[in-house]
């Protein structure tokens, strides 16, 4: 059956001499895996650039229930990002978004939801002109209530564990922030907190394992 449905992608994998495997959360059903043909070949005229990971996608998809690789009828980008693959400093925020995205998001209940809160922060993170260097902090507190242990209070996060009365003060801040709000951050403050907060997520999550884009977001944003 045919569906009309938004989505982000993930990420793809190479398939035979011209196709692609894609990861794309959907608004309508979840985190679904398709196939696409022909879509590396020459002729193909760079469409492979609507599988790039975090574009936003309007799409009619065949929803077969319990196949495992679906298959898209129509696809087109509904955002053309301005700024994301230009700024270095956004770049590698999305960067290490998409990366705890692909290691966090399994689960297909309240996609609608979490579709709609991951759509409007990737759109305000390539929108926005300045303030922007907690971003990627933010964005994990709040992911976090989309993914079931969410963190609502400074303990939720602090664990009472290895934190001192300043950071737990910073860590309240980041809870009640909103991507606009200002928290003034010395870049090792801003490298402890994500410290902190990635803690919180292993905590929950034990095949969290290693970010590895974390090193680049540490260099570029302190």
């Amino acid at each position: 059956m045919l569906h009309k449905t938004r989505g982000i992608v993930f990420r793809f994998t190479k398939y035979g001499d011209s196709s692609i495997i894609v990861t794309i959360f959907t608004e309508l059903f979840g985190l679904q895996t398709y196939i696409v043909n022909g879509v590396r070949s020459k002729s193909a005229k760079g469409k492979i650039a609507l599988f790039q990971p975090l574009t936003l996608l309007d799409m009619v998809v065949y929803y077969k229930e319990n196949a495992n690789i679906k298959r898209i009828k129509e696809v087109r980008c509904f955002h053309q990002f301005q700024t994301l693959q230009t700024d270095i400093k956004k770049s590698s925020i999305a960067l290490f978004i998409n990366e705890v995205l692909n290691k966090t998001v399994k689960e297909e209940a309240h996609a609608s939801e979490q579709f709609e809160f991951l759509q409007n922060s990737l759109i305000t993170l390539d929108q926005q002109e300045k303030g922007f260097e907690n971003f990627h902090l933010i964005f994990l507190v709040k992911l976090s209530r989309f993914l079931g242990f969410g963190a609502h209070q400074v303990n939720d996060i602090s664990q009472g564990i290895f934190t001192q009365p300043e950071e737990e003060e910073v860590i309240g801040k980041l809870i009640n922030a909103e991507y606009g709000t200002s928290v003034a951050l010395t870049q090792l403050q801003r490298r402890s907190m994500l410290e902190i907060i990635l803690r919180f997520y292993t905590s929950h999550i034990d095949s969290l394992g290693e970010i590895r884009s974390v090193h680049v977001l540490k260099e570029i944003m302190g």
